[in-house]
């Protein structure tokens, strides 16, 4: 089915943010590995809050506080691995967590030529695999090329609530699904496509893509085709190119990619 950074069009480099929820870290530190194996140096960051990488997801890890420092270290690192990265050691108000960087510093990051690509996690959802965006999120790069907006297929049928969605009074609000009924295809549309809701926020010029994570290839094909039915009516709207079906922490990642139809 190929890559990742095929299915999603990633070409020619540029800055990538991801916002959403169920499967934003994971789709992150793939995408960085397709990058840094076709020998693209690639800088994997956030500008909320992540668990500390572990070995497996990155192979160096940069903890700085400025900007400075995470260009001098990362310019000796990628001598011998193209993929690095970075966050701060500014408090993330979470044990289990570390911060990232200002939305403006990654913008400083990528103009500085070291890196090709630059991967962000520019959302936070405390791990539940839907959400809704508070006033202050999601926190998108101006630098931004490409927003992905993420969605954890697991989701979809089950009872809207705080287990399977995140702020999801924000979500009764934008897609009018009350507390307890199911969440359907419908309202996940609503939802990314709202002017207030998963893809809020996106720089000019940006290119948009529906990343929607599943465990399931024939269940996640079904609902993606019936997503992306959805979404044509309004993609002249919302400029989202593309919906890919994946699953980022298996081989083949791409179960499959439905263009939009404007």
């Amino acid at each position: 089915m190929g890559s990742l950074q095929k299915a999603l069009d990633l070409e020619g480099g540029g800055v990538v943010s991801l916002v959403g929820a169920g499967g934003k870290t994971s789709l992150m530190f793939r995408l960085a590995k397709e990058f840094s194996d076709a020998g693209e140096s690639v800088l994997s960051t956030t500008t909320t809050k992540i668990m500390m990488p572990d070995r497996h997801q990155s192979p160096q890890i940069i903890l700085a506080a400025s900007p400075q420092e995470v260009l001098e270290k990362a310019e000796k690192l990628l001598k011998n691995n193209r993929h690095v990265s970075a966050v701060s050691p500014r408090p993330a108000d979470s044990p289990d967590k570390v911060s990232g960087f200002e939305p403006e510093i990654v913008g400083q990051f990528y103009k500085s030529g070291l890196f090709r690509w630059i991967v962000v996690e520019a959302d936070g959802a405390a791990q539940k695999p839907m959400k809704v965006p508070a006033e202050h999120e999601p926190v998108i790069p101006a630098a931004t090329d490409w927003l992905i907006g993420v969605v954890g297929l697991r989701a979809i049928d089950k009872p809207l609530g705080p287990q399977w969605v995140f702020r999801h009074d924000l979500y009764t609000q934008i897609t009018g699904l009350l507390p307890g009924n199911l969440v359907t295809e419908a309202s996940v549309c609503a939802a990314v496509t709202h002017k207030e809701g998963v893809m809020k926020g996106c720089p000019s010029g940006a290119r948009k893509a529906l990343f929607l994570n599943t465990a399931d290839e024939s269940r996640g094909l079904e609902l993606g085709k019936k997503i992306a039915q959805i979404l044509n009516e309004t993609a002249v709207k919302t400029k989202i190119e593309k919906i890919v079906i994946g699953k980022p922490l298996e081989n083949p990642a791409v179960v499959a990619r439905i263009d939009l139809i404007y």
